[in-house]
């Protein structure tokens, strides 16, 4: 039995959580309605309890203590004293032993049974409070020294107008991958391996953007089915990684992963879920918010304070309004990216941040936090601008410095591609960064994060393969997951050996890729998507952690001529500034250059009118980026190569007359869906006609015949040295 406590000294409100000086540990929680505070100190494997302290200081209505000689790995929880009155919004159970809101490491394993509820729960009601001691089914914390040896520089800075987004789930990612060790599959150390890197890297992506690692919860309802929380969005702790992501068990494991990126130049951006917790409403257990302050830490209903504002239809939802809570959000981003160096953040459900007690505010204190904070300011911030909230559809709604996950991208491009009338005005207000949502206090087109596919939703060959949705693994009957997915099966649901079906499923895919990459904005790809993953239908796929969900690394043929195809569109994206301007395209006449930035053409190569784009059946039009136009702020012409783009979603060839532009015009072809890989690059005059495939697309590029054919050579080498290594790979 060791005897801390007959050592200790008040110690320091600051900073929050457990922090080893190298002498010892400070200790320090935020409870403003707490009455007294318990550090409950455990043996190393987390099972038995070695000795109680009180927290003997209150300062600031922070509770801390310092315990001289506690080293790194000692493992810990707290037990909180107070009122339990759910009718005033206290739910204080000291028979409850809790999670600290800053620990930085989680160990152990949530058991759930009624232990772990401060009621009691057997008797459905609230109001009952339940004397049972949870120390023995919930996690604990553990004490961890977060000195690390960082030997280059701590931040990768890709400048927005190149990055290129690519989601992924950690675990999925290397479940299956074959160059990685079993024992470090589905881990930051098996994310971190060398062959991981650089496929990546090679890929052409610039950022990438990791679903939640924060600590996590599987809801019971999951394992009473035997599923699981795949996706991981059930967080309950904001500064410890899960530790089912861990191989070692040792945080220097996800700086590791971190240094291996930044050494590739890649980014590393976490999906964070802030806006509540796992702790659910008021039938929901104690496991640490709700007990150490539940009336501060979640928003109650006003004059009803038992139950909880649930805007996140997680019953929940975090108390961003209270100055410490607010401050326990910015510190664990500023630790994620000071000490662990990552570079940004997609924020899930991030209306609710920016929601004060009259609505969504873009001058709330969370997203003013973010503004004025010199950390934060500086790193991404990306936003899911929508909740469950009342008015929490909040598309272009976030403020300068911003970047927005653009749903309207998604659905606008999935119907034209699909064939439904009436798209090509808005297809083209996507395809130019849609301004009429971010076009506002000097934002750029990057602010607009252009996805067709992402982790909640169809893949992409999913959404060229199957009209509905086949959720029956998840148990539900097929109830959950999105029943308006504006997919199309080309003909055939599911699988199929019918070549037609097959070939148009193919250009399909190349036509949706294509027109992510060559469109204004921010691109993010979905992890797989490169060659073809499929979910087999399922739409939902939150709660399976199995081969549906795990990336196959067994690439067929097809896909790896996708995967090569796609490695073509980020090399041609990062050499053509025209494909990935700042400056919003807005079609204007600049009469000190004679041209505008951007020109819509009919099929007859003719600037298109007011009745054309009325029509609701115009389904092939043309898009020309002119590379003279103004780049930016200074007033002088541009010296970028002009683009034009085809669209054809008709089902038939349409003869396109190439346009005349600067005169004696000669377009060199570079993408045409309907013939991924040329042997030589194709050239055409103005007044030719080119026979457009029906549902594809086609990028051309005027008057650069040296430089464009010095890149299409570059990209030819890359895609036949591709199809050669993966063949090689997959053989192996």
């Amino acid at each position: 039995m060791t005897d801390y406590g007959k050592s200790i000294q008040e110690g320091s409100p600051y900073p929050r959580g457990a922090t080893w000086d190298g002498r010892g540990v400070n200790f320090a929680v935020f409870s403003a309605h707490a009455t007294k505070v318990e550090l409950c100190l455990f043996d190393d494997s987390g099972e038995k309890e070695i000795e109680r302290i009180e927290l003997p200081e209150y300062t600031d209505e922070i509770w801390h203590v310092y315990v001289p000689g506690l080293a790194p790995g000692a493992v810990y929880g707290y037990r909180v004293y107070g009122p339990y009155d759910p009718e005033a919004g206290h739910r204080f159970n000291h028979n409850k032993l809790l999670l600290d809101p800053y620990a930085r490491a989680h160990v152990g394993e949530l058991r759930w049974g009624p232990e772990i509820f401060g009621y009691q729960m057997e008797t459905g009601d609230d109001l009952t409070f339940d004397e049972r001691d949870s120390a023995a089914f919930v996690q604990k914390c553990k004490v961890v020294d977060t000195n690390y040896s960082w030997n280059q520089s701590q931040h990768v800075r890709v400048p927005w107008d190149r990055v290129v987004l690519y989601e992924l789930n950690l675990r999925g990612f290397t479940m299956q991958h074959p160059r990685v060790a079993e024992v470090r599959r589905g881990t930051f150390a098996g994310m971190g391996s060398a062959d991981v890197v650089r496929y990546i890297r090679e890929l052409g992506v610039t950022s990438v953007e990791l679903m939640p690692v924060h600590s996590f919860v599987n809801d019971s309802h999951l394992l009473e089915r035997g599923l699981t929380n795949y996706w991981g969005y059930n967080t309950i702790g904001f500064f410890a990684a899960d530790p089912r992501y861990f191989a070692t068990g040792h945080i220097h494991e996800f700086k590791d992963m971190i240094h291996a990126m930044h050494g590739a130049g890649l980014e590393v951006i976490l999906d964070v879920v802030y806006n509540h917790t796992a702790e659910g409403n008021e039938l929901g257990p104690t496991l640490s918010f709700k007990g150490i302050d539940n009336f501060s830490y979640y928003r109650l209903i006003r004059g009803q304070p038992r139950y909880y504002i649930n805007d996140t239809g997680t019953g929940n939802t975090f108390n961003l309004t209270h100055p410490r809570v607010l401050q326990t959000v910015t510190d664990s981003l500023r630790y994620w990216a000071t000490e662990m160096n990552v570079d940004g953040f997609r924020f899930d459900l991030a209306t609710i941040l920016g929601r004060e007690d009259d609505g969504f505010n873009e001058g709330g204190g969370f997203l003013d936090s973010c503004r004025q904070d010199p950390v934060l300011s500086s790193v991404r911030l990306i936003a899911e601008p929508w909740d469950c909230g009342p008015g929490g559809y909040q598309v272009g709604g976030f403020p300068p410095g911003w970047a927005e996950w653009n749903d309207r991208y998604r659905d606008t491009v999935r119907s034209f591609w699909k064939g439904d009338e009436g798209m090509a005005a808005e297809f083209a207000t996507r395809l130019t960064g849609s301004g009429d949502k971010f076009n506002r206090r000097g934002r750029k087109a990057w602010a607009s994060v252009n996805f067709i596919t992402a982790h909640d939703g169809f893949t992409l060959n999913d959404l060229v393969s199957y009209n509905d949705k086949h959720n029956e693994a998840n148990g539900e009957d097929n109830r959950d997951g999105h029943s308006d997915n504006r997919s199309w099966n080309c003909g055939v649901e599911g699988p199929t050996d019918d070549p037609g079906v097959i070939e148009l499923r193919e250009r399909q895919k190349r036509n949706f890729l294509a027109t992510l990459m060559f469109s204004q904005g921010t691109p993010m790809l979905l992890a797989g998507d490169e060659f073809g993953r499929t979910q087999n239908g399922n739409n939902n796929a939150y709660c399976q952690d199995n081969p549906m969900s795990w990336v196959n690394w067994d690439i067929d043929e097809k896909g790896l001529a996708l995967l090569a195809f796609t490695k073509h569109l980020t090399t041609l994206r990062n050499a053509l500034p025209g494909l990935r301007r700042s400056r919003f395209l807005v079609g204007e006449w600049n009469e000190m250059l004679q041209v505008k930035d951007v020109k819509w053409l009919s099929a007859d190569g003719e600037e298109l009118g007011e009745s054309q784009w009325s029509d609701g059946l115009m389904r092939c039009f043309a898009m020309v980026i002119d590379g003279r136009a103004q780049v930016s702020g200074i007033k002088r012409p541009g010296a970028d190569a002009t683009l034009l783009l085809v669209f054809n979603a008709y089902h038939d060839v349409v003869n396109f007359k190439m346009p005349v532009v600067s005169g004696s015009d000669q377009w060199a072809c570079l993408i045409d869906t309907n013939a991924p890989v040329r042997e030589e690059i194709l050239d055409f005059e103005s007044g030719d006609i080119y026979q457009v495939t029906g549902r594809s697309l086609l990028l051309f590029a005027l008057h650069a015949r040296g430089a464009t054919q010095q890149l299409f050579d570059k990209l030819k080498s890359q895609l036949t040295g591709e199809q050669n290594r993966s063949a090689s790979q997959s053989s192996t």
